[in-house]
């Protein structure tokens, strides 16, 4: 499995090559809400009550990978070291929430 520094930096150099240079942030910033919705509509007519159109049969997993490169980018134009912040992350919910899901009523009946 890639590093999240590594597929900062596949991204990084695809702009460079064939993008010509990134989106302001705000237009990133747009454009991910865009792929969220994506996201949305394929879970909300996959998973949930709503019927499918002609118009929706979209892959989930490229949907989430757009998602994923837009956030990449904004790591990239903001200077953040996304690996660093995910392992940080990870960390405090570990410590913040080891035994909280366990004690949940609500997930455990």
């Amino acid at each position: 499995m890639m590093p999240v520094k590594e597929l900062q930096k596949q991204v990084d150099d695809w702009i460079r090559q064939y993008g010509v240079r990134y989106f302001d942030e705000l237009t990133n910033m747009a454009i991910l809400s865009e792929e969220v919705g994506e996201v949305a509509r394929i879970i909300s007519r996959q998973y949930g009550e709503q019927s499918f159109k002609d118009s929706d049969h979209k892959d989930l997993g490229e949907e989430l990978a757009d998602v994923l490169f837009v956030v990449l980018c904004l790591a990239n134009q903001t200077n953040t070291d996304l690996q660093a912040s995910f392992e940080k992350k990870m960390e405090k919910i570990t410590n913040r929430d080891a035994n909280r899901h366990h004690d949940n009523e609500k997930l455990n009946s």
